[in-house]
């Protein structure tokens, strides 16, 4: 595969990054919040999660024009990385070590495999 700049390919991607936002807020923003109700938590997080899919699910349509489920699935997977890092920092006020580093590094080295023609 080549690399493309259609908007098939790019859209995917920026689409699987905003919600990949949605979704890491659904699943660890509660954590935040340590007081509140679990039952707060789980309807807050599930109308989130609504968000997450409404970019989700046509990311992976429009992007199955260009990429192979498996090349979507990794790039969901790398982006989940890349945005869990930024809200672990930002939002939740946590450190990345170089143990985090080199992992992440490792997954997206073991990533770059399924884009290899």
């Amino acid at each position: 595969m080549y690399f493309s700049l259609s908007p098939a390919a790019i859209w995917p991607v920026v689409m699987l990054f905003a919600s990949n936002i949605f979704m890491t807020f659904a699943w660890y923003g509660h954590l935040k919040h340590k007081g509140s109700a679990i039952a707060l938590a789980i309807v807050v997080s599930w109308a989130i999660a609504f968000f997450e899919y409404c970019l989700a699910v046509p990311a992976n349509r429009i992007g199955s024009a260009v990429y192979t489920t498996a090349q979507l699935k990794t790039m969901q997977e790398v982006i989940t990385l890349m945005v869990f890092s930024g809200f672990s920092v930002f939002w939740l006020g946590e450190n990345l070590t170089w143990n985090h580093a080199i992992g992440f590094a490792l997954i997206a080295i073991g990533a770059s495999f399924i884009f290899r023609a």
